[in-house]
């Protein structure tokens, strides 16, 4: 199988060596041979080779001079460098490769070393670009490996949410709009700076997918209760109640068998706490103002204002303006003001479609 010749440059003062240089590596090799330093960068500008053979004794720039302008450069940097030198000292040697050579040759060249020396050295590169490759293509693969664990777990939480949802009797397309709303809010938070040793540590997109679980507790709640199209007595009320309990339970079931605690403790906090009032009216624990943590402060809003704007069987809906006036009026009781201020301002965002 034929192979693409490899190209390399020659850069020496001497033509001597130049010649000498293009005779043995010719018949294997593209070769172009160069005067100086000045000349090698100005090509290098229009051409990329597989090696520089460089000399490093040259007047009016030496190999170590054109050496670092070839490293400070990204397109040039990583193009294997072999010194040529008459000097055979161990300090010419250190200087060299410190500077990025990958070997020194002394002059006058010995032909079958030489040719060893190159073969070997673009062997190391060929095989070096081969396992960026291979480890490019194999993050590849686990990227998509992983987005597609990630879209086969969405769906199944989608499906177990919507179960709920429907056995609540609410209106369709409650988790999306919900995921929506709090990547509204959230986004807007983190552009704003406002809590910032809360939101400095949230994965927004994986807090967003997390929303899904904030009413899984309902799966616990009778379907008689769930369904009733009328008012509730005070004692099914403390049934429905329960389900933000119930719903921290099940996830804290699920943390025992699972690594994957980020995404559970974001759900586990939008279960127990999205009930919470900023006055401490609300439940399952009477929390106050910041003793709620702040996703539970931003989930209240979000889950209300679908509420608000939702047709049930108790009750009509509300339009996005009626709904933001209830919200603005309940600043300070229910909702937490600096979030409820903010969602004032981007209200209109909540009216876009899915």
């Amino acid at each position: 199988m034929r192979t693409e010749r490899k190209t390399i440059f020659i850069v020496d003062d001497d033509l001597t060596n130049l010649t000498v240089g293009n005779e043995i590596l010719s018949p294997y090799y593209n070769v172009f041979t160069l005067f100086s330093g000045q000349l090698l960068l100005k090509l290098l500008k229009r051409h990329i080779p597989d090696m520089i053979l460089l000399d490093v004794n040259m007047p009016e720039m030496n190999g170590y001079e054109v050496i670092q302008h070839i490293k400070e450069k990204n397109e040039t940097r990583d193009i294997p460098i072999i010194f040529l030198t008459a000097q055979n000292d161990t300090e010419s040697e250190l200087e060299g490769l410190s500077l990025g050579a990958v070997d020194y040759i002394i002059k006058p060249f010995s032909p079958p070393l030489l040719l060893k020396r190159i073969e070997l050295h673009l062997l190391v590169e060929s095989q070096k670009q081969e396992l960026i490759e291979f480890n490019n293509n194999l993050l590849e693969k686990v990227f998509d490996k992983t987005n597609t664990v990630l879209e086969l777990q969405d769906v199944i939480l989608k499906t177990m949410v919507e179960l709920i949802d429907r056995r609540d009797n609410t209106t369709g397309g409650h988790i999306e709009r919900t995921q929506m709303y709090m990547k509204i809010v959230l986004d807007e938070i983190v552009k704003q700076g406002l809590y910032k040793k809360e939101s400095s540590t949230w994965n927004v997109n994986l807090v967003v997918r997390s929303t899904q679980l904030h009413d899984v507790g309902k799966i616990a709640i009778q379907d008689s209760i769930l369904q009733k199209p009328g008012k509730l007595t005070e004692e099914e009320f403390a049934k429905i109640k329960a389900h933000t309990t119930y719903g921290e339970e099940i996830i804290s079931e699920i943390q025992k068998n699972t690594t994957e605690q980020k995404f559970l403790e974001y759900a586990r906090i939008f279960a127990g706490t999205h009930h919470e009032k900023w006055d401490g009216s609300g439940y399952p624990r009477g929390l106050k103002g910041e003793q709620i943590p702040v996703l539970g402060r931003a989930m209240a809003i979000v889950d209300v204002y679908d509420a608000l704007v939702s047709e049930r069987p108790y009750k009509k809906c509300l339009t996005h303006e009626e709904a933001v006036a209830v919200i603005s009026e309940d600043r300070c009781s229910h909702f937490d003001p600096v979030i409820a201020d903010l969602f004032l301002r981007i209200s209109d965002d909540f009216k876009k479609p899915l």
